[in-house]
């Protein structure tokens, strides 16, 4: 009989953060890789930022009458984390599943810091988030999330940061916020143990480099 896997935050399952930039990609991997885990016979759930029956929508309405300043807007999100965390994510974690997170606290750290949140008051709202055992940031050029984003829902009020004053231009102020954003993360790659993806690569390179963490883990013992 196999040992259990030691994980990070104490609980039986795994808990997998796939992070990165509006237009990286993180979608299409997240469904790849909870296919083939699935295909290895674990129970396995995605969870996506700001997804909660209770919050999801009162952020949206909140978007779209342009309600939000900078702390509101992160104390919203953190709501919605914290309720997807304590009704979905632990859950499943004590129940030895998988848990694959749409990104993670992280894009907190980078999104709410660049809105002008300070970065001692963000990280200590989010100082109940339990550790990931594997965290992939999926990095992209922002010329290249640029013509992803266009090329597929168009360029957002809020994902091109114009509420916060960077450029009257859609097209300049993506290009600004996204690069302020980019800039948070590799700051934190290095701390919080990023696995860095380069996004250019194939979609298949991609998956298989994730896969083959994600079966390390899995070979160490078991989640049940």
């Amino acid at each position: 009989m196999k040992d259990k896997i030691n994980t990070k935050h104490g609980y039986p399952g795994l808990l997998v953060v796939i992070e990165g930039t509006d237009g990286s990609g993180k979608t299409t991997q997240i469904n790849l890789l909870k296919s083939w885990i699935e295909k290895q016979c674990y129970g396995v759930i995605v969870s996506e930022w700001k997804s909660s029956e209770l919050i999801a929508s009162v952020i949206d309405t909140a978007k779209e009458r342009n309600l939000l300043n900078a702390n509101t807007f992160s104390l919203m999100y953190a709501s919605d984390f914290a309720h997807r965390l304590e009704n979905t994510i632990i859950p499943a974690l004590k129940s030895g599943f998988v848990v694959l997170l749409d990104r993670y606290t992280y894009t907190a750290f980078a999104r709410d810091v660049v809105r002008g949140v300070k970065p001692k008051w963000v990280r200590k709202l989010y100082d109940f988030a339990p550790e990931p055992d594997l965290v992939f940031y999926l990095e992209q050029p922002v010329d290249v999330l640029l013509k992803r984003i266009i090329a597929s829902k168009g360029l957002d009020y809020y994902e091109s940061g114009r509420d916060i004053g960077l450029s009257t231009d859609f097209y300049e102020s993506f290009k600004i916020y996204q690069s302020k954003i980019l800039d948070e993360y590799d700051q934190m790659k290095e701390k919080h143990h990023f696995i860095t993806l380069d996004g250019t690569q194939p979609i298949e390179n991609v998956q298989e480099k994730m896969r083959d963490e994600v079966a390390k883990l899995l070979a160490k013992g078991s989640l049940s």
